[in-house]
């Protein structure tokens, strides 16, 4: 993993909808939308209906979803999704 790099994870209940190296995930927080960049501090979150944006190799993708839970921990980034 680079240091300007983040690991990627999004799983639902029925398949892993992506996993890879991005710059940085946008993530709808139930106190709204936040940025998460390498060396972010960790933290665990409920999310609320909305779009996840992120930035691999420059291309900039989103994913719409349902609610969830995220949890940030080392450079890893892991969300469940609905």
């Amino acid at each position: 993993m680079k240091k300007s790099e983040l690991q990627l994870n999004i799983i639902s209940p029925e398949a892993k909808l992506f996993s890879g190296m991005v710059a940085s995930v946008v993530i709808p927080g139930i106190q709204g939308s936040f940025g998460v960049y390498p060396d972010h501090a960790p933290l665990i979150s409920a999310l609320q209906k909305g779009v996840i944006t992120y930035t691999e190799n420059g291309v900039e993708k989103s994913l719409e979803v349902g609610g969830g839970m995220v949890e940030v921990n080392n450079g890893v980034v892991t969300i469940c999704v609905s």
